[in-house]
């Protein structure tokens, strides 16, 4: 076989694998949605007419999603035919807090896949497509792939990474800005870490801000938390703040700039800017690793076209390299950006200073 055929076979044989991939993460994000890994997790070993009971599910879907999802390695049998979710496998399918929770991810990947006509349509035209149109999968998933790491590592690893600002957080009566907050989890992680702050968070999209008023109630904190809808790039925003952090937030934006002149506006003196971005490299190469192309693929169908669904935007896509923030950061007025010495696979912390 010579070396063009070799490659034309591997790349036969990548979307195949690519394509029986898709399709279970789709049905992953089945599943958590109808909530099975949670009964499962709950339930213990049990068969699908149980499942369908207890999830309130039709028993013969109950089967073939369990029959699939046991050929798939997700899910094992035990001797009595029954279905069972390794203990092993709870903390990436079924338990919201846990670090290693990915099911969200299958979740997004429904959710990007949803409005396909319209990102032709966008591609075509220079157009972009609303994040409303990409549904509760993409919203949900959002919120609930980053709940772990907002509601543990950002008022933990991440504040004490600036241990002014933690110090300051923890001894007076702050005051913190979440632009750009989603399902609220940021709100609610650095509410419960500094009992004597008042957060505000800020989203534009109107069932995203539905959702953080919803989870910041359900954690008792409403009294301490306020959710408004507001362009995080209007300069109308006011106020004055101890900490601003911008969240997975600024690559998606269609003013960053803008975004991020506001942040500045609203710090008090003394206070900081914290920006949590995508960890990617410095520099395009023609080979990336797993997280540069995941990264490629949420901005190809998602991040890219949201951020162009408004006029003059910036476009900036989901692989913002080190040296755009740093030009978005310079042209907003801040005078440098710090990356913080902070470990993680998938973000870059950076605080901007005044």
């Amino acid at each position: 076989m010579s070396d063009t055929q070799a490659d034309g076979q591997a790349i036969v044989e990548r979307l195949f694998h690519g394509t029986v991939a898709a399709l279970e993460m789709l049905s992953v994000a089945l599943g958590d949605r109808l909530g099975l890994y949670a009964a499962l997790r709950d339930g213990g070993p049990m068969t699908a007419d149980a499942l369908a009971e207890r999830a309130g599910i039709h028993p013969r879907y109950a089967r073939e999603w369990m029959e699939q999802q046991t050929t798939a390695g997700l899910l094992t049998v035990d001797d009595d035919g029954r279905f069972v979710l390794p203990d092993s496998h709870v903390a990436a399918l079924a338990d919201r807090d846990s670090l290693d929770h990915l099911a969200p991810l299958a979740r997004l990947v429904a959710g990007v896949a949803l409005p396909m006509d319209a990102l032709e349509h966008a591609y075509r035209t220079g157009g972009g497509v609303s994040w409303d149109a990409y549904g509760v999968d993409a919203r949900e998933g959002q919120a609930f792939i980053n709940r772990p790491a907002f509601l543990q590592l950002l008022p933990t690893e991440w504040i004490g990474a600036m241990p002014d600002v933690a110090e300051r957080l923890a001894s007076t009566p702050a005051t913190i800005a979440d632009l750009g907050c989603g399902g609220g989890y940021a709100c609610i992680g650095l509410a419960r870490a500094f009992p004597l702050a008042r957060v505000e968070g800020y989203d534009l999209d109107a069932a995203s801000v539905e959702l953080a008023r919803a989870n910041v109630k359900e954690a008792g904190l409403d009294d301490r938390v306020a959710i408004e809808q507001r362009d995080v790039s209007d300069p109308s925003l006011h106020g004055r703040f101890d900490l601003v952090t911008v969240l997975e937030v600024l690559h998606d934006v269609p003013r960053p700039v803008e975004l991020l002149a506001n942040a500045r506006a609203l710090t008090s003196a003394g206070g900081a800017v914290l920006v949590v971005d995508e960890r990617v490299a410095d520099t395009f190469g023609a080979i990336g690793d797993e997280i540069e192309r995941m990264m490629y693929g949420w901005s190809v169908l998602c991040c890219l076209p949201a951020g162009m669904s408004e006029p003059d935007s910036a476009a900036t896509g989901t692989v913002m390299r080190r040296s755009t923030l740093e030009r978005y950061a310079t042209e907003a007025g801040f005078a440098s950006v710090e990356v913080l010495p902070v470990e993680n696979d998938f973000f870059r912390l950076y605080r901007l200073h005044p």
